[in-house]
């Protein structure tokens, strides 16, 4: 053996060789490249490639194992999409909502109105009408719901079709798409000022009332001059006319609970006394949670200093009178009817408002009964179950609330009187139920709720009109203001445990009232001509069903 084949013969060291190299004996092809991919496709498995001109393909292009045999299910039926027909009879409230309720593509075309040019109608326009108007009517206190169904009939009577309007408790944004391959047109304003007045409620009513009959043509000019005619247009009811309703109401609240003349002309004169106090604290600038604070101070002091000067009379009664003037029912009842809606965002910022204002409503009172029971006064909260009953003067008492309530609502001279006797019926009902009936006081104020709202909106859709003027003074009588005085004055004598028992009574007392009044205007609708309920969408629950 020569020297070279023994040196061939010999193992080659690590660094000689390396761990990729293929082992002796072990021949690769040329065709084939040394270094290989796990990822890589093994031979003989045939895939089908792309044509070449659309090798990354589309998301909007046909898929490849798609097949005319296996074709998925189509999405129109067989049979087609039922046709909704709305009755033009039905007011249009209710036409609307039905529509709202209803899915975009199921919704019946638009039927324009008004006149329009041959281009069609200037959307910015109509969407910006449409948000003032919508402004309006969220400040002077309308449901959220209400309010979509507004705007969704200005934006109709105009002919935009698939409009979505979205209402919040300070912004209002309205969506406009005029098809699907169309860029949307979105708008949107912020509500920052809120102003009771019912007479102007009424009149953005019934513009749009007058923007979706088919028989009154109204331009965008002539809309635009209407909407600036109702916001220019002064309050009914000067100052001093308010400022002595709210001392009347006081005085009929507290005859309710039991109060005789004088305590009539105590809780007037403190009522009276704390809205002018809050009308100055308002005109520099303090938030309205101050403003409640020091409303609340004068009925309670007044009822301090009568008992501290051993007058006999129920204390308790003009507290009581000159809180009812105070409790913010009207916002209780918008939010829990934003709730009952499915608008949950809306309902949870108008209770969150109510909160407030019921905490600087404590605040006031609280600071005036502490130093009360500091100075000696002698405030018994046991005077709660010596209520006298006065069927016919509780009845006059009642309807003077009511009547009072409607005047600081700022509500038309017309809608007074009906309302008035609301209120008397409302009463009415609680006391036969509460009283001669031996019924609980939380079931009797549902039931008299009810009863207003049930009322409030046959009125409201006989006038085609809002159902808040027929409904929010009516409940001014059922309002638990005894319920909060009795428990604040615990929770002064350091009787805790009794007072949040009685705070909890006016929660739920006020709770009964807002889910009543909402209940009561749901059934009305039974007794109404419910537009689409002949067709297959029929009236559709608000926003959910069971949860899913």
């Amino acid at each position: 053996m020569t020297e070279p084949e023994a040196e061939d013969r010999k193992p080659q060291s690590d660094e000689a060789r390396s761990a990729f190299a293929a082992p002796v004996g072990v021949t690769s092809s040329d065709d084939e490249s040394s270094t290989t991919s796990e990822f890589a496709l093994p031979k003989g498995l045939d895939v089908p490639q792309p044509p070449a001109g659309d090798a990354e393909g589309s998301a909007f292009s046909t898929p490849h194992t798609y097949s005319a045999k296996h074709a998925p299910p189509a999405f129109t039926p067989p049979t087609g999409i039922p046709i909704v027909k709305l009755t033009k009879e039905a007011p249009w409230q209710d036409r609307m909502r039905t529509m709202l309720r209803m899915p975009v593509t199921e919704r019946p075309a638009p039927e324009p109105v008004q006149k329009v040019d041959e281009a069609g109608p200037a959307v910015p326009r109509v969407l910006d009408l449409t948000l003032r108007i919508g402004e309006l009517l969220l400040a002077g206190g309308e449901g959220a719901e209400d309010v979509e169904t507004a705007m969704f009939a200005v934006c109709r009577s105009y002919g935009l079709d698939r409009c979505e309007p979205n209402v919040t408790f300070t912004l209002l944004s309205i969506s406009h798409q005029p098809s699907l391959v169309d860029d949307p047109v979105t708008a949107s304003r912020t509500v920052r000022r809120r102003v009771t007045d019912y007479t102007r409620l009424a009149a953005v009513y019934a513009l749009v009332d007058d923007l979706s009959d088919p028989e009154t043509a109204i331009s965008l000019e002539e809309a635009y001059r209407r909407l600036a005619e109702i916001r220019r247009n002064r309050h009914p009811y000067p100052g001093w006319v308010l400022t002595a309703a709210g001392g009347l109401l006081a005085g009929a609240a507290s005859v309710l609970v039991g109060g005789d003349a004088i305590v009539f002309v105590a809780a007037a004169l403190g009522a009276m006394l704390g809205d002018r106090l809050a009308w100055l604290c308002a005109g520099r600038g303090l938030p309205e949670f101050y403003q409640f604070t020091v409303a609340a101070m004068p009925p309670a002091a007044i009822g301090i200093a009568l008992t501290l000067t051993h007058v006999d009379v129920k204390a308790s009664a003009v507290v009581t009178g000159g809180l009812f003037a105070l409790l913010p029912g009207r916002a209780l009842v918008a939010g829990v009817q934003d709730g009952l809606t499915g608008f949950y965002i809306t309902a949870s910022a108008r209770l969150l408002e109510v909160m407030y204002f019921f905490v600087g409503i404590v605040a006031g009172v609280l600071v005036v009964l502490y130093f009360g029971v500091k100075l000696g006064a002698q405030l018994n909260p046991d005077q709660a179950l010596g209520i006298s009953e006065r069927p016919v003067l509780q009845i006059v008492a009642s309807m003077l609330l009511s009547l009072t309530f409607a005047i600081l609502l700022q509500q038309e001279r017309s809608t007074v009187l009906a309302v008035t006797l609301n209120g008397g019926v409302a009463w009415s009902v609680y006391g036969a139920m509460h009283y001669a009936g031996d019924i609980s006081p939380v079931a009797s104020t549902a039931v008299a709720a009810g009863l207003v709202g049930l009322f409030g909106q046959l009125l409201s859709r006989y006038r085609f009109a809002s159902a808040l003027p027929y409904t929010t003074a009516a409940i001014g009588p059922l309002l638990p203001g005894s319920a909060t005085y009795f428990g604040l004055l615990s929770i002064a004598q350091n009787n805790v445990d009794k007072g949040l028992v009685s705070l909890t009574k006016a929660a739920a007392l006020a709770m009964a009232i807002a889910i009543g009044v909402n209940l009561g205007s749901e059934i009305s609708r039974l007794f109404l001509r419910i537009p689409g309920a002949a067709s297959a969408a029929g009236r559709r629950a608000a926003k959910r069903t069971r949860g899913f």
